[in-house]
């Protein structure tokens, strides 16, 4: 397996108290596999990717237990330095808000060139000419002349494209996309996708998607880890999700989804709010919002019950839900 997450961990020490924003993941992914990771805001999606990544802020931010496997090596083992080399060569992340993750005072081919210079030793002009063949690569239209502008003179989702060819500058074997279509319109959104998964095929690369939106992984996904406060939910092939949901929580993000066969009808939304993660419930971290919580749920913490072979399911009553 390309990457694999164990058993993770990560906290916040703040003056109000600890955080346990992730809760004992455990999600992989191979070399041409896209993952999707679902959830709401503060399920942590992104601290999980950031930790992967090597880019948490330690502290407050701090890694209490766990491994990360890449290519057979555990990341949280190897010295900054070396982290660093992986780091972009082997491994990019797509950050969600590509205006504030360029820099607004270079061009945007400088900041694309940067990686061949600094990783590959390149001349500038030979870096600036790999520039301008990654935005060809992602489709910005004339590449050549556009390469000298900066990045506010771009629409977001041309944006969006250049921190696709950031990410993919040096050929890493993963990806991760942190919301990668936010704020950008449907027809975009849809174009973006499109280009991750055309690029994902010509690079046979591992590909993790981080969203909130089960519509947009439909097409491109090929397993789904939806994440509850800290911790993986329910785990399954994008396929057996969509037909039937094993875990409330799931179902209630798929019903949330805008239908075109219910026009004129009130959009379903999950009732409560998730937990403060210094405070998370006990038993089950979703019952004060489950429509099917009983008094086992407030009390026992269930395990990631085995569905199938490929799927599990962090329910007491994931039966009753799958059948439901």
């Amino acid at each position: 397996m390309l990457l694999e997450v164990r058993d993770l961990h990560v906290e916040f020490r703040t003056r109000d108290g600890v955080a346990k924003a992730v809760n004992g993941v455990d999600y992989g992914v191979d070399a041409g596999e896209t993952l999707a990771v679902l959830g709401e805001s503060g399920s942590g999606k992104s601290v999980t990717a950031q930790a992967i990544m090597g880019i948490l802020d330690m502290p407050p931010g701090k890694i209490t237990q766990g491994e990360i496997l890449f290519q057979g090596k555990d990341l949280l083992k190897l010295k900054e330095e070396e982290r660093r080399k992986v780091r972009g060569a082997e491994m990019a992340m797509i950050f969600q808000d590509a205006l504030s993750s360029l820099n607004p005072v270079l061009s945007v081919g400088d900041q694309l060139g940067e990686m061949f210079v600094v990783h590959r030793g390149m001349s500038k002009k030979d870096a600036r000419a790999k520039a301008v063949e990654l935005m060809d690569r992602v489709r910005i239209p004339a590449a050549k002349e556009r390469v000298k502008q900066y990045p506010h003179q771009f629409s977001g989702g041309m944006r969006q494209r250049i921190m696709i060819a950031m990410a993919l500058a040096l050929e890493p074997a993963l990806i991760i996309a942190d919301e990668p279509t936010t704020a950008l319109d449907v027809t975009v959104q849809a174009q973006v996708m499109d280009l991750l998964a055309d690029l994902q095929r010509e690079y046979n690369m591992g590909l993790i998607l981080i969203t909130h939106d089960l519509g947009v992984v439909a097409d491109v996904a090929d397993r789904i880890a939806v994440m509850y406060a800290g911790r993986i939910v329910e785990s399954a092939p994008v396929h057996d999700i969509y037909k039937a949901p094993a875990h409330p929580y799931t179902r209630g993000l798929l019903d949330s989804i805008p239908r075109l066969d219910q026009k004129g009808q009130e959009l379903y939304a999950i009732k409560g709010l998730p937990p403060n993660l210094m405070h998370i419930p006990p038993g089950c971290a979703f019952h004060p919002r489950c429509p099917m919580a009983q008094d086992v749920c407030r009390t026992d913490e269930p395990p990631l019950y085995e569905v199938s072979e490929e799927r599990g399911s962090a329910c007491h009553f994931w039966r009753e839900c799958l059948h439901g």
